[in-house]
């Protein structure tokens, strides 16, 4: 079997796996220990995942900040430790009286530049351990407020339903929303911060993710059965797709590939350099009026 050029693989992934599980399938299925992927979506969680497979690993940083999507089902009545269905329940307020309207004149407080406190169970670091781990063990864990960005956030359907707790029915309100929002966003955090707006408590019964920057649904493919070969993106088409482009001469080029400052002015703020022949060479920063190396890829 040949082995797998650097690029990029958009992986729908299925419910049940862990981000790390569908690296591991990729590795088996490219023949390299090299893949990664760019922000982790839980196991209850499908969707778009983007995996990086040889040198494409080191752009997954930079990838991981664009803007991404959701699409999503909030049960307002209850809530969980871990904010969604997975984890254990820990109230049951019922949301008798709650309706779309209610939910959707609220949603303008949660849209735009918000600070947002993550999940417990997340895998954010606290003091070098990932705060699942510490919440697992039982040890009270408070996160900081980060700011975020929700560029959109749409409830476009609800469901009146009953949810057994502890042996009894109560009564809850099932939303289904869209959210498209910054790199950081938690989705399971905007459940439960919009159940306690209402007093009602919330989480998430089914969340997909539906794009992360240029990488959606119609690009993603699923790994069971697994196609042959994997439909994987080369690295010069997706730096080109993903960041502005500058295409430069020979002796830049050559510049480049020794990571040297240019004298040159960038599109933007992180720009993709490729050589006269159409490679992907580098990632490059402003600095004044000039440019410095970000990461180089040859």
């Amino acid at each position: 079997m040949s082995p797998t050029p650097a690029g990029v693989l958009v992986v729908d992934k299925a419910p049940g796996l862990t981000s790390q599980q569908v690296v591991g399938r990729v590795r088996r299925l490219a023949g390299t220990r090299k893949v990664g992927h760019a922000g982790t979506l839980d196991p209850m969680a499908t969707g778009v995942l983007v995996v990086g497979i040889g040198r494409a690993t080191r752009l997954l940083g930079h990838l991981m900040r664009g803007r991404k999507g959701y699409s999503a089902t909030i049960r307002f009545g209850q809530t969980t430790v871990t904010d969604d269905a997975e984890g254990d329940p820990t109230g049951a307020a019922g949301a008798g009286d709650l309706t779309l309207e209610r939910v959707r004149s609220a949603l303008p407080d949660f849209t735009g530049e918000i600070s947002q406190v993550p999940t417990a169970v997340s895998a954010v670091k606290v003091d070098g351990r990932r705060a699942y781990a510490l919440v697992r063990a039982g040890e009270d864990v408070e996160l900081r407020a980060r700011d975020v960005t929700v560029h959109s956030f749409v409830a476009t359907a609800a469901r009146a339903a009953t949810a057994a707790t502890d042996g009894a029915e109560v009564a809850v309100l099932d939303v289904d929303i869209e959210v498209e929002c910054s790199s950081g966003t938690y989705i399971r955090a905007l459940a439960r911060d919009l159940g306690a707006r209402f007093g009602t408590g919330g989480h998430l019964t089914r969340l997909r993710r539906t794009f992360v920057g240029p990488f959606d649904l119609a690009r993603a493919t699923v790994l069971d059965p697994a196609p042959e070969p994997l439909p994987v993106l080369g690295l010069d088409a997706v730096a080109r797709e993903c960041f502005p482009a500058v295409d430069l001469d020979a002796a830049a080029a050559t510049d480049v590939g020794f990571g040297r400052r240019l004298d040159l002015e960038l599109p933007a703020e992180l720009t993709a350099l490729f050589d006269p022949d159409g490679r992907f060479l580098a990632l490059y920063r402003r600095r004044g009026r000039a440019a410095v190396a970000e990461a180089v890829f040859v």
